[in-house]
């Protein structure tokens, strides 16, 4: 008996020193777990949220009627300035970040916070900082970097309108990068200034001089990307790729197509005319009365023809000096619509064989006859289409 007891107690004691390591654990993997997430709700049904997080994919989270609720304005951190909401002044497409209880009961996760921003204003901010991004913004490429002068030399503009603009940066600049795969300015992050290399491309806000070629800049955002210039080899609409024979290197590269990517065609007589106007054929019209003897689609373009308020609105056409506008104004496409053997010139994250498409431009085959300077032209739009469409809530 006394034996058996001999072989007891140690089991046992192994036994209770195993809860004692389990117990002791137990609070440490609870503070690993995600205390919070950001996202956008995508769904509301009773009590539960669905959000689409940043980082997370799809979280379903209960709301309880003791959860606080905050309404914050877009760009507002100070939360003693927040207004207190109900749950069901919630909606789908509004920013929120949500605070998850640690002590809730049961397997699903229950929200003890949620700050949210409105859609509606985030929409309104997005248009401001557009607005201001287009008036107070430049960009292109890095020609150069100075680090310990902070100043930044760019390659702007193609062709005609090429030119070369100083940024100057000081300690107080906010500085960011783009996040991989993306030209998003709601998810570029904070980095130094020797991030930035040469052929990068990067935006600027700030304060210009008159003639746009120096910008004391508040704000800097930068990424790395790829320009591929080439003929589709390939459309596979089931896995969202093409396949496309980059011009360069002679090389099949395959694009990934997500749903955030920019995808427009350009009207045939909008690509012989920025065709011309990058390979300094055609003289760039300041008015009407220029356009008009500018050939047969000046008088269109710039001169207020019956194109005009598609393309050119104010500044819309190569007459004036705007093209990132114009490009942007070009009707939107889906894969569907490209087709074997279509000309298309687009941005892209980084890689060799497999890469995600950012932008990307079609008929363009008059475009490749200056193949350089209209690389330049789709990556200072690319930039410029998204930097001002800064999401408020982070």
């Amino acid at each position: 008996m006394k034996n058996r007891m001999k072989d007891r107690i140690p089991a046992s004691m192994a036994l209770a020193a195993l809860l004692v390591v389990f117990l002791a654990g137990a609070p440490l993997l609870r503070a690993q777990a995600p205390s919070r997430f950001l996202g956008t709700i995508t769904a509301i049904s009773g009590d539960m949220l669905t959000v689409k997080t940043d980082t997370q994919g799809d979280r379903q989270v209960q709301v309880p009627t003791t959860a606080v609720i905050k309404r914050i304005a877009p760009g507002q951190r100070d939360l003693s300035k927040a207004e207190t909401i109900q749950y069901s002044d919630l909606a789908s497409g509004d920013r929120v970040l949500v605070r998850l209880d640690p002590d809730a009961p049961g397997p699903t996760a229950q929200a003890l916070q949620i700050v949210a921003v409105k859609q509606e204003e985030i929409a309104l901010k997005q248009q401001k900082d557009r607005e201001d991004w287009q008036m107070h913004g430049v960009g292109g490429l890095v020609k150069s970097v100075d680090a310990a002068s902070g100043v930044i030399v760019l390659n702007s503009g193609s062709g005609a309108t090429a030119k070369t603009i100083t940024v100057r940066t000081t300690k107080t600049t906010m500085l960011k990068r783009y996040a991989p795969a993306s030209v998003r300015f709601d998810t570029a992050q904070p980095a130094p200034l020797d991030a930035i290399h040469a052929g990068d491309q990067l935006r600027a806000r700030g304060i210009k001089n008159p003639e746009g070629t120096e910008i004391a800049a508040d704000e800097v955002v930068s990424g790395t990307f790829r320009n591929i210039s080439g003929l589709v080899t390939s459309v596979d609409t089931a896995a969202s790729t093409l396949t496309v024979k980059d011009l360069a290197t002679k090389k099949q590269v395959t694009i990934h197509i997500t749903p955030e990517a920019q995808m427009r065609r350009l009207p045939d007589m909008m690509a012989r005319m920025l065709a011309a106007r990058l390979k300094g054929t055609t003289p760039a019209a300041g008015g009407a009365g220029q356009g008009a003897g500018g050939g047969q689609g000046g008088g269109q373009w710039s001169g207020g023809g019956a194109n005009r308020g598609q393309w050119g609105g104010q500044r819309g056409g190569p007459g004036g000096g705007d093209s990132q506008q114009m490009l942007s104004r070009a009707p939107a496409i889906q894969l569907a619509d490209l087709k074997k053997g279509d000309a298309v010139m687009l941005v892209s994250t980084e890689g060799s064989s497999e890469v995600t498409g950012i932008t990307l431009l079609a008929g363009v085959e008059p475009l490749l006859e200056a193949p350089e300077a209209s690389q330049n032209l789709l990556s200072n739009w690319s930039m410029g289409s998204s930097a001002g469409a800064a999401e408020a809530a982070q």
